[in-house]
């Protein structure tokens, strides 16, 4: 199926959402980064979506029809993670969400990514983020090469 998918819905994503979400970020970077060393197993993220990041942070799920197909989190001006179930990758959900995202935080947005994730690299890219650091790795937990992404905002509340 070519084309893009046009959610039925961006909502707030509530505790009955923690299994649909899992799955999207779980299939996401199995299917993305297969090789890549994680620092936390399927259940620890299972766990971890539902008992902290739903309930702590800002997640918003797009749904086409009933299914949740990605989602996005937002603390603060930070993207601390954005998720596209593979079965929906290239059909515009990811642009969705980060559009949402920039309505949300039009004075600017900053993300992580891997160094070695050379998609998502391009899709920040694409949306307008600017790299401004590299590490080596030592600041997160998989220990992987990073890159601090910096998209300034627009209008008066831009820095």
């Amino acid at each position: 199926m070519t084309g893009d998918v046009t959610p039925l819905l961006i909502r707030k994503a509530s505790a009955a959402d923690a299994r649909a979400v899992a799955d999207v970020y779980l299939a996401a970077r199995e299917t993305a980064l297969p090789s890549a060393k994680w620092a936390h197993d399927g259940p620890q993220v299972r766990s971890w979506i539902a008992e902290s990041l739903i309930p702590a942070v800002g997640v918003h799920v797009a749904c086409v029809g009933d299914a949740v197909a990605g989602f996005i989190a937002l603390q603060n001006e930070w993207v601390a993670q954005l998720y596209i179930h593979p079965d929906h990758w290239r059909r515009g959900l990811g642009s969705m969400l980060m559009n949402f995202a920039k309505s949300e935080h039009p004075g600017g947005l900053r993300l992580w990514c891997f160094q070695y994730n050379k998609p998502a690299m391009a899709f920040y890219e694409g949306h307008g983020f600017v790299a401004i650091e590299t590490t080596d790795g030592h600041g997160n937990e998989e220990h992987e090469p990073d890159i601090l992404y910096q998209w300034v905002g627009q209008g008066p509340e831009a820095r």
